[in-house]
């Protein structure tokens, strides 16, 4: 993995300055192609800042003829709204979490398979070898363009602003947020919890008025959201990996000769690299922040949770929907489920 000269605070120090919209910054004069380039996440996420890094390398790289403004934090839609404006063409660039996704590709879901991914070195094996590029090909049916490099959302937590989960027991009747996503929910519901499925630009009222007790994500979103606001502890389960997606439109992608395709397309996956270490790092270091914050952590014990998983029928259901090709590609990384 590229080793980055870019520090927690300084990444997230100039994250701040970015407005809310167009946060490229001075639009180029006489651009032929002129994109918008959607995400969910707040403008201090790595996602944002390696996406603004991203277009203006594409702005300089195309001598101005590619213009792409961007616009973080559900400014044009909940997630689901977009990946229909991104099909339509009223989106060009997406930057969506495969769980969001697989409301569409019900493939990319697997990426969300419960407690598959030990660590970071299987997870870019499986993704950028044979499993990934089973679900990019999934994707790519689907009518959309889809980048070769997906992007890292992290491994996710479990917080919660009453009881403590830690262990699976603690998960029985639990009302926790998941996205709109098949296999979170049923990961979630095989566990005991009681999941319930809302768009992320609701999470944070959903908590305040208690609607659910708790959420899961990746410490990153966490502390870019401030959902330390509204939760009181944060369970280390790496229950599930997750990646965001760079989606386009086809439209918008065969309107570009190809040299200034191969032009987006590269530095889409070089600011992937990029952003897959920030997140990594933000990770290692946030724990201290949100602590500090108010969150208490809590650490637990991944095998009771993934030995009380194997005793459901969770395995067993999505190897039936997924099938065994792309299940054995997965365990040819992982092993066995």
């Amino acid at each position: 993995m590229t080793t980055l000269n870019i520090s927690r605070r300084s990444l997230l120090a100039a994250a701040t300055a970015i407005p809310l919209v167009s946060i490229i910054g001075k639009r180029g004069e006489a651009a032929e192609f002129t994109w918008k380039f959607a995400t969910g996440q707040d403008p201090t996420h790595p996602v944002n800042v390696r996406a603004a890094e991203a277009i203006k390398r594409i702005r300089e790289a195309t001598g101005g003829r590619v213009d792409i403004s961007l616009f973080p934090a559900n400014q044009l839609g909940s997630d689901t709204d977009l990946i229909s404006q991104v099909r339509s063409g009223g989106v060009d660039l997406l930057n969506i979490s495969s769980s969001i996704v697989a409301t569409l590709v019900p493939l990319s879901g697997m990426l969300n398979t419960g407690f598959a991914f030990p660590d970071y070195d299987h997870v870019w094996k499986a993704m950028d070898g044979a499993f990934g590029n089973l679900v990019r090909a999934q994707i790519t049916k689907s009518g959309l363009v889809v980048a070769d490099k997906i992007w890292n959302n992290g491994f996710r937590q479990v917080t919660s602003s009453g009881r403590k989960i830690v262990g699976p027991a603690d998960l029985q009747g639990f009302k926790i947020r998941v996205p709109v996503a098949p296999m979170l929910t049923s990961l979630f519901q095989a566990l005991g919890a009681s999941p319930s499925p809302i768009n992320f630009n609701e999470v944070y009222s959903a908590l305040q008025t208690r609607v659910v007790e708790g959420q899961e994500n990746a410490l990153p979103l966490i502390y870019t959201t401030k959902l330390y606001e509204v939760q009181t502890s944060v369970s280390m389960t790496d229950h599930v990996w997750d990646g965001f997606w760079i989606l386009g439109s086809r439209r918008a992608f065969q309107g570009l000769p190809a040299d200034l395709r191969d032009i987006v397309m590269a530095e889409l996956n070089k600011s992937a690299v990029e952003q897959r270490a920030d997140v990594v790092r933000l990770s290692d270091s946030l724990r201290t922040d949100l602590q500090g914050k108010g969150l208490q952590f809590v650490d637990v014990d991944r095998t009771a949770f993934r030995d009380a998983l194997r005793k459901t029928s969770f395995y067993k259901d999505w190897r039936g929907k997924f099938g065994d090709e792309a299940w054995n590609k997965l365990q040819d990384v992982v092993g066995p489920l």
